[in-house]
């Protein structure tokens, strides 16, 4: 498929700007892949359509604070620096995003807020990206703590158009969250609350997790018309034994295996055995799902509502159908369910 197929306009205010009051009341919007139909319900519905020994796969990575604000040695100017992931623990090596990229170059030192945290940019990796060593004499856990302090919420501000708030550090965050290390929200979590969960495990659903680290590489713009040249970026997971068993059992039993997100989806199908099953496993993938796909593991798929030309629209569309999830978007935005993060829901079933 091509870049331009996922093209369409987005009326700006249909971008959620904030999380709804509660989590399980965002809007749900319930795709039938077998007959077309398309249902409008409230999140905290989810539970209608399943039942016992269907499984739910979570991502439980959890965001950390990644964006920090420095100030350039000398000249005192403020700079963004955007942590991406850890290369090294021991030397305290980072590749980062910096903005204004055009002031930082090797050999500048950044010193954050009051702090004794000092960073030093020793390489280029692209035109804004820098690897950087931060110079810092405590200990592992008080460096952790000191980036934990410094640093903000990475909501994505590209297209959440507002300042992050307090409140932000508690709601980027699903209620699975336990592994550090993403750089976003696995988004689709973000509806589901304890007393949710309380009531899936009532009527018999099990929830098991997998991990996925993501990186902003996710939300990279396309920039190729032919998708079949688009490289995703590594990500780091996880696959632990206890849901290859849960999800096995389903499959066998035909029971539903519901992938809460595409990162959870993307996970999944990156370690199928040969007759169709999943394993357990750990590594990276690159995996990029697109039009046309034959899933092997996951039978519904729980999303939010994505944006034009980004890789999570055409993952959804693999998903439910290009020409169905393509029609739904438009009834979406005719209805107006709200978009990205902090919007609404789809389940495709």
């Amino acid at each position: 498929m091509k870049l331009s197929d996922f093209k369409f306009e987005i009326p700006k205010k249909l971008i959620a700007l904030h999380p709804p009051e509660n989590r399980d009341e965002s809007r749900l919007m319930v795709i039938h892949k077998d007959t077309g139909k398309i249902e409008h319900k409230v999140f905290k519905d989810v539970i209608d359509y399943f039942d016992t020994g269907d499984v739910f796969v979570t991502n439980n990575t959890k965001v950390f604070p990644a964006r920090l604000y420095g100030n350039k040695e000398k000249t005192g100017a403020k700079i963004e620096v955007f942590l991406l992931r850890e290369l090294n623990q021991e030397l305290r090596l980072w590749d980062v995003l910096v903005d204004p990229a055009r002031k930082i170059r090797v050999g500048n030192k950044l010193y954050f807020g009051d702090s004794d945290l000092v960073a030093e940019v020793i390489d280029n990796t692209t035109s804004r990206g820098r690897t950087i060593r931060f110079l810092f004499d405590g200990t592992d856990e008080e460096f952790y703590k000191t980036i934990d302090t410094l640093g903000e919420t990475p909501i994505l501000k590209d297209f959440i158009e507002r300042d992050v708030v307090d409140a932000d550090r508690e709601r980027y965050q699903t209620i699975f969250a336990q592994h550090v290390g993403a750089v976003a929200a696995p988004t689709a979590g973000l509806h589901f609350t304890p007393h949710l969960m309380k009531r899936l495990e009532i009527k018999g659903v099990e929830v098991s997790p997998i991990t996925l680290h993501i990186g902003l590489g996710t939300f990279r713009q396309v920039d190729v018309e032919d998708l079949t040249k688009h490289k995703m970026d590594s990500e780091n997971y996880d696959i632990p034994q206890e849901t290859v068993d849960l999800v096995n059992t389903a499959l066998d039993q035909k029971k539903r295996v519901v992938s809460v997100g595409t990162t959870s989806l993307k996970t999944i199908e990156s370690s199928v055995t040969a007759n169709g099953r999943l394993k357990s496993s750990s590594g990276w993938t690159d995996k990029f799902i697109i039009p046309p796909y034959e899933f092997k593991i996951a039978n519904g798929l729980i999303t939010n509502f994505h944006l034009p030309e980004s890789t999570l629209l055409m993952t959804a569309s693999a998903f439910g159908g290009y020409d169905l999830i393509m029609k739904a978007y438009q009834e979406g935005i005719k209805e107006n369910y709200k978009f990205f993060s902090y919007g609404d829901a789809m389940l495709i079933i």
